[in-house]
């Protein structure tokens, strides 16, 4: 029977590039002269130091472009407040891998919605989608790539 996978998750090694160029692009740039503000990749957490708050809004918008750019989903971050003093001021942001439960059961409950003729089963951080013809699952990625579930989704490990 034919299947696949829906997952989500971030390409680690593309995300480090869009900090990587982040990094040289805020270094670079005459509007960030004379100030100290720094991109830091950690496991799945990513660190913007800077002096003030406007900077780190130009930050994340630099972040977000050269992200987009390397084809890597921006609604994966996850973008916390931000903390610090006077002179220096810090902000987290982590991302979003896999699906937790909530976006399991939302999978799942828009496939029943949509009537289709497939069996889904979620195991751990990842819906199984299994069916007898393979233009049935075509037709439930179409349906998850045009909804909105909070998390951005791919579809892996197609098998015939």
């Amino acid at each position: 029977m034919p299947s696949f996978d829906v997952v989500s998750e971030v390409d680690l090694h593309e995300l480090r590039n869009a900090v990587d160029q982040a990094n040289r692009e805020v270094s670079t740039r005459f509007d960030f002269k004379g100030y100290d503000c720094t991109f830091t990749l950690n496991d799945e957490q990513i660190t913007l130091k800077a002096e003030g708050e406007f900077q780190l809004k130009q930050m994340r918008d630099v972040l977000r472009s050269k992200m987009a750019k390397r084809g890597v989903d921006t609604g994966a971050l996850d973008v916390q407040d931000h903390e610090g003093s006077l002179k220096s001021v810090r902000q987290n942001i982590s991302l979003k891998q896999g699906l937790d439960g909530d976006a399991g059961r939302k999978v799942t409950k828009l496939i029943k919605a949509g009537k289709f003729k497939v069996q889904s089963q979620i195991q751990g951080n990842q819906v199984r989608i299994t069916g007898k013809k393979r233009d049935e699952l075509q037709k439930v990625m179409a349906m998850l790539r045009k909804e909105s579930l909070g998390v951005p989704v791919q579809f892996t490990n197609f098998r015939d």
